[in-house]
């Protein structure tokens, strides 16, 4: 990289000349290097996953046509990740006259302080370099937030020690907008922000003045500005004033994985599964399944609130804590493989309930027993996938006569092996999931139980505390008509 210049006059004679850097606006840089990304075809936003086809190609719109624009999603919908992002599409450096509270344009500053610098120091004007990661400004809006915040506030302190009159420009402490100057400044969750806040947003926005204390200031702040929010809060919580909605160019919408496949792209993304443990961890494809199932199901089920939404955090969660179950388990019993089961998905409940917001009916029911139905239903789909036309009759019929089977999750894998190999044909079963005698007990353990919790997701068989798998309940056949137990007809009397 070319040397960086250190006066306005060496800067005049560089490559940064007033052309590109003094007449270009943040939203004007965003555009023109997001077109160069686009004509060599580079990945706009690793890591989002689901979003290729329609999240991403509205936010391209919304910068080539320079608007501020809004993320609307329920949580977990990686919104304020794909706004951090941005910045990725900011030049690597650009110059600032240095001491600058607001990072001022070299050739256009906008504070009083900076043109004065200038007309007194004239090319000898210091200047600094800001990095893109700089130029990025956040803000979780909460109720509480003031003017103060945001906008700036009159410093008595500033004012005494320069000698300055309490009206004048010099005096001013800037809040966090003014800071984010010639950069991209997000506001999460908008409509917590009180309303007399966002009205000062959208007059900073459109006409670039703002009255701190009574005291008019202007500031045409150059500046990217970007929203999260989530749809039921324009009624829970807040709501978007309308003049500020009028002025956000964009609404753009977001959601969760569209289909299982790339819910499982995220999960393994982001899960903190590849970890060092004295042990070999392995999660079995039909574990991963299983528990992605489980947020998918979660989101359609009528005891959970769909306003709220299943975040995307429930399965990363879910399965973080299913792999430590089998750690420990696996620690304790001294082995060297742990491989997850269905139980250590039951085990994972405290990471489920926390993260499901349910209905009247839901509450009614309890978060345990509404997570354990789920855990079932997700069992039960996968299960489906894998074992469609697989003959399992040989193992139903043992369990039909009069056979028993409790597991235990903290049951090491030799174990759990003489116990599943007394069900006949069971083990042979495991080659559905791709499992054979080969392979290590953990996994052989970890297939056939699943084998078991399918049957019991399908009511082929039955589960219970007491007794563990047993046979399923057979359903009572009517009685034959004129049989045993139809009512007797009603006496006649004359």
């Amino acid at each position: 990289m070319p040397e960086l210049s250190v006066t306005l006059g060496a800067l005049r004679t560089s490559n940064f000349s007033e052309q590109r850097i003094g007449e270009r606006s943040v939203k004007e840089e965003l555009r023109q290097n997001l077109i160069c990304k686009l004509q060599r075809g580079d990945n706009l936003f690793p890591g989002v996953v689901g979003y290729d086809d329609t999240v991403v190609p509205q936010i391209i719109n919304a910068v080539l046509s320079r608007h501020n624009f809004i993320l609307l999603g329920l949580r977990g919908q990686a919104k304020t990740r794909i706004i951090r992002m941005l910045t990725m599409l900011l030049d690597e450096r650009v110059p600032y006259i240095a001491g600058c509270e607001i990072r001022d344009n070299p050739y256009r500053p906008i504070c009083k302080r900076c043109r004065d610098l200038i007309e007194a120091k004239g090319d000898d004007t210091p200047i600094a370099w800001l990095a893109r990661d700089e130029r990025y400004v956040e803000k979780l809006a909460t109720p509480d937030v003031t003017i103060a915040d945001m906008i700036g506030d009159i410093d008595p302190i500033k004012a005494a020690r320069s000698g300055q009159d309490l009206s004048n420009e010099l005096t001013v402490h800037y809040g966090l907008l003014p800071r984010a100057n010639r950069g991209v400044f997000a506001i999460n969750e908008l409509p917590d922000l009180a309303g007399k806040i966002q009205v000062g947003l959208f007059n900073i926005m459109q006409e670039g003045d703002v009255q701190i204390k009574g005291h008019p200031v202007r500031l045409p702040l150059d500046i990217m500005l970007v929203f999260t929010a989530n749809p039921e809060d324009y009624t829970a919580r807040g709501k978007i004033i309308t003049p500020l909605k009028d002025r956000i160019g964009s609404e753009i919408r977001t959601h969760y994985p569209l289909t299982v496949e790339q819910g499982l792209a995220i999960t393994r993304q982001e899960s903190w599964t590849d970890r060092e443990s004295p042990v070999r961890l392995e999660t079995p494809a039909h574990i991963r399944e299983v528990v992605e199932q489980l947020a998918f199901l979660a989101r359609e089920d009528k005891k959970v609130d769909k306003r709220s939404g299943v975040s995307q955090r429930l399965p990363i969660s879910v399965l973080e804590n299913v792999l430590s179950n089998a750690e420990r388990r696996a620690l304790k019993a001294g082995e060297t493989v742990a491989v997850p089961r269905v139980l250590d998905i039951y085990a994972a409940l405290p990471s489920i309930t926390g993260k499901l917001e349910l209905e009247y009916e839901g509450e009614l029911k309890g978060g345990d027993n509404v997570a354990r139905e789920l855990i079932r239903a997700a069992v039960g789909k996968v299960y489906s996938h894998y074992f469609e036309g697989v003959n399992v009759s040989q193992i139903v019929q043992w369990f039909e006569l009069g056979g028993s089977l409790k597991l235990d999750e903290t049951m090491n894998s030799p174990a759990m092996i003489a116990e599943l190999s007394k069900i006949q044909g069971l083990m042979d079963k495991a080659s559905a999931l791709g499992v054979g005698a080969s392979d290590p007990d953990a996994v052989r353990a970890a297939a056939a139980e699943f084998v078991l919790e399918g049957l019991y997701a399908h009511r082929r068989i039955s589960r219970n505390e007491e007794v563990g798998f047993a046979a399923g309940e057979r359903k009572r056949e009517p009685p034959p008509e004129g049989g045993e137990g139809r009512r007797p007809p009603r006496r006649q009397f004359n």
